[in-house]
């Protein structure tokens, strides 16, 4: 009871801090998931090395530098905060910052005494790309129509799809969606989790209509449907990576949920994803 009750403290926090950062934008968005960034680079790199005691802290600080450079550099390029002229200053700064991050590892990786370094240079890497990338690319989402609403819509549509699947997976759950990565995912809690992220879209559009006037109930049902694929595929990815590196969590930071890298599994395969989607349909609708 106490461990349910310290579970559903910690997830308000997080829900509620998400929904703040999303609907105030600019810098309260970039500092949020700014600090997801290092916390998630921080744990992943923490499981990959594990098995060697640990990676380098040189290295290591040159990893989450880097991801941060990369995620405050997308996030101020497509948010407005300053002027056109300054923002683009800024971007292309980051920008370069970042380039010489990505040889500057290279090089540093020469000098390091690790016993694998085209292992550790290739977790450096994915890492990046994994993590970093997608979280610093969820600020292209203001630059679409009705972008804050949206987003927060995506990530609601995540929250109810995992609730769905862990609904309608435990009760009535039998035929196993992908047994040899994570045996307690079934074919029926994902189609619970479609149906939960595709009825969103329903009341997303009928009841705030006026945040939603540039999306038809049928782009917004797509948009459910590809953030309840990608979710799982998400989900999976990390269940992937964990069962790989033999870790049930990727760490303690949340009590009763795990590390932050838990929480937004599904987020990292849904950002890009979802992104295609929207352009898409902005752009051919």
């Amino acid at each position: 009871m106490k461990n349910l009750l310290l579970r559903t403290i910690t997830g308000a926090i997080y829900v509620a801090l998400i929904c703040a950062a999303v609907l105030l934008g600019g810098w309260w968005f970039i500092a949020l998931f700014s600090l997801f960034t290092v916390l998630a680079l921080n744990e992943f790199y923490g499981l990959c090395n594990a098995a060697t005691g640990g990676e380098n802290i040189i290295t290591l600080v040159f990893d989450i530098a880097g991801g941060l450079i990369l995620a405050i550099g997308l996030g101020c390029v497509n948010i407005e905060l300053l002027s056109p002229l300054t923002t683009r200053v800024l971007g292309g700064t980051f920008f370069t910052v970042y380039l010489l991050y990505l040889v500057a590892r290279l090089v540093v990786q020469l000098y390091s005494q690790e016993s694998s370094p085209l292992t550790n240079l290739a977790y450096s890497y994915m890492g990046q790309m994994y993590i970093a990338l997608p979280l610093g690319l969820m600020s292209m989402y203001y630059t679409l129509p009705d972008g804050a609403t949206l987003l927060l819509a995506m990530f609601i549509m995540i929250w109810l799809s995992d609730t769905g699947a862990f609904l309608v997976g435990s009760m009535i759950g039998k035929h196993k969606l992908f047994p040899r990565i994570s045996p307690g995912k079934t074919w029926e809690g994902f189609i619970g989790g479609v149906i939960f992220a595709v009825g969103s879209a329903f009341v997303f559009k009928y009841c705030f209509g006026a945040y939603y006037e540039n999306y038809t109930i049928g782009g917004l049902c797509g948009l459910g449907l590809v953030v309840c694929v990608f979710a799982t595929w998400g989900d999976l990815v990390e269940s992937l990576v964990k069962r790989t590196l033999g870790v049930k969590d990727s760490g303690n930071l949340l009590p009763g949920h795990g590390g932050i890298l838990d929480r937004i599994d599904s987020l990292l395969l849904v950002i890009p994803a979802s992104l295609i989607y929207l352009i898409t349909i902005t752009l051919y609708a």
